[in-house]
């Protein structure tokens, strides 16, 4: 047999992409810590427990790679499972990195380098996601409790993408043990448009009729914020000095990739607004 092993195949990414594989006839194996119980293709995969790992890997010729979540450094979990891929005959893996790097994270970069090195494998390095707005990450658990947004990157730009687009450009890539390349191997994504926290909440506000607030704060006030959301320490320091890069406009960029490799534009931030406005629904009353 062969086929896609996606891992962290239930997050926002994996998901939508074992639906689209699926929809193309393509075979998926669906990792993740707590397989769904009604699916066949599901297989229990953890990085932290690499008995998992052959298993998961056996007889599947393409990997969709989600490096672990919530750690700076992912290097030590996922070499041992790349080594396993090669040995087993792997012919691609598209990595799922990011465009936006965590301030001492090398780890995650010399995981893209690793990837890139390799023969038809791909670094895939998406915007910030839309879906951050959403509960339960905790810029979205803010807007839909508080109705507010509290940030530290002042008026900086990001060229915000939608999960879905994201998965449309990997089901592309992996819908064939050798599909289409041109000699590429690292893929900045993007939406449409680059914005900023203001236009966002403007538009939220629009389509929603629910005005949102934007408060802002520094990066020690929304490390400290994310810590209280139970995210480990390094990592909430790490990701609230984000903000101080979006500040100078380190990551107002903009890509044709999705287009170029879909054929569909990717979605403009009012078309995700409209998609998800019911779960911005209910405010709670601000606290002093």
């Amino acid at each position: 047999m062969t086929g896609v092993l996606i891992t962290g195949g239930t997050g926002k990414t994996g998901s939508t992409l074992a639906g689209l594989l699926r929809e193309s006839g393509v075979p998926v194996r669906v990792a993740s810590r707590i397989p769904p119980a009604d699916a066949p293709d599901a297989v229990r995969f953890d990085w932290s427990d690499s008995a998992t790992h052959p298993a998961a890997l056996h007889g599947m010729d393409r990997v969709y790679l989600v490096p672990p979540v919530d750690t700076t450094d992912p290097m030590p979990l996922v070499l041992p499972f790349l080594a396993e891929a090669e040995r087993l005959g792997v012919r691609r893996v598209v990595l799922l990195g990011s465009a936006i790097v965590l301030p001492g994270a090398a780890s995650a970069l010399e995981l893209a380098a690793h990837v890139r090195a390799r023969p038809g494998w791909v670094v895939l390095r998406p915007s910030g996601f839309m879906q951050n707005f959403l509960a339960p990450h905790p810029l979205g658990e803010r807007i839909r409790r508080r109705g507010e947004i509290r940030t530290a990157a002042g008026t900086g730009r990001v060229g915000w993408i939608d999960a879905r687009d994201i998965a449309a450009v990997a089901a592309v890539l992996l819908a064939e043990p050798d599909g289409p390349l041109d000699d590429r191997r690292d893929f900045l994504l993007t939406g449409p448009k680059a914005l900023n926290y203001q236009d966002a909440a403007q538009i939220i506000a629009i389509h929603t009729g629910r005005p949102i607030r934007i408060v802002p704060v520094g990066v020690a006030e929304q490390a400290d914020a994310y810590r209280a959301s139970s995210m480990p320490d390094a990592f909430a320091t790490a990701l609230a000095a984000v903000d101080a890069g979006i500040q100078t406009g380190r990551h107002d960029q903009i890509s044709t990739a999705v287009l170029d490799l879909t054929g569909c534009p990717p979605r403009a931030f009012p078309e995700f607004v409209q998609d998800h406005a019911p779960q911005w629904a209910n405010a709670e009353a601000p606290e002093d």
